[in-house]
């Protein structure tokens, strides 16, 4: 993944032409940079492509690294982690392992609550993010903390009245930075939670803990998160600006909902096989 996005930042610069609008050069990856605050002036236009250059290159660097720890792992690691020793054995794993699922699980969530959080430095004191409101880079100083305004979102309720389109209804960017702030903290705290501590014994009761259902468990949450990104896509300028994402979004938005029945039926598929497993035994 590192490889792909950074082989598709240094093509994407390579073939940008600075006098023309961003959505009408067929770009994947730049406008995310862009909507970052990442050489760009106001109106949205951009001034300085080093920085995407810069970041292709880290991820390609990146996944040079990544892609020798894998071949190490390979080739030179220890076959079962138990037996490596160290640090390295409190990472085996055994399916029917729910404490050592938990373990895993924790460190999954620290990195994920990290990256909201660095999302928040970008916004708040790294040169801000870019404004579609205000039509350039502005810092985030006072993002919404309040938890009823930040909650309310998972239940369609904004500040202007009940809204269909729930979290991809906010329209502003402190509520964005502030609902990051809350679910990188959430993140963080749970996966402490979670290396401390084993499943507790109701959702153990619950949840089968064996290969196909803790993939179809991990399916699921990533098809909600494609159904979601969809809607954002779609309807909210605020995340994806026009200046840099264009008006017509249809297709883009079509990408994010294919992919996520695909996982879905992915998500059934797994959940059926836990099933007839269970009752098998």
């Amino acid at each position: 993944m590192m490889f792909w996005a950074g082989a598709i930042t240094i093509s994407e610069v390579g073939r940008f032409v600075p006098d023309r609008p961003m959505p009408e050069q067929d770009l994947l990856l730049l406008p995310h940079l862009a909507t970052l605050g990442w050489g760009i002036d106001a109106g949205g236009t951009v001034v300085d492509t080093y920085p995407y250059f810069v970041i292709g290159i880290l991820h390609l660097a990146a996944s040079a690294v990544l892609g020798a720890g894998g071949l190490y792992h390979v080739f030179r690691g220890p076959a079962i982690l138990k037996d490596g020793g160290g640090r390295v054995a409190k990472f085996h794993y055994e399916w029917n392992d729910p404490k050592q699922l938990s373990f895993i699980l924790g460190h999954h969530l620290i990195f994920l609550g990290i990256g909201a959080l660095l999302l928040v430095l970008k916004a708040m004191v790294f040169g801000g993010i870019y404004d579609t409101a205000v039509g350039n880079v502005r810092l985030i100083t006072s993002p919404t903390l309040n938890p009823v305004h930040i909650f309310g979102y998972l239940f369609g309720i904004t500040r202007d009245g009940w809204n269909i389109l729930g979290m991809a209804s906010v329209n502003n960017l402190e509520d964005v930075i502030g609902g990051h702030i809350w679910i990188g903290v959430i993140l963080i705290a749970g996966g402490t939670w979670h290396i401390l501590n084993q499943p507790l014994p109701w959702a153990k009761r619950a949840l089968r803990i064996e290969a196909d259902a803790v993939l179809s468990y991990s399916l699921g949450g990533l098809a909600f998160m494609a159904f979601v990104s969809t809607c954002f896509v779609g309807y909210n300028t605020i995340v994806y600006p026009d200046e840099f994402y264009g008006v017509d979004r249809l297709g883009l938005a079509n990408v994010q909902f294919f992919l996520g029945v695909s996982i879905l039926l992915g998500h059934i598929w797994h959940a059926v096989r836990a099933i007839r497993k269970a009752d098998a035994a």
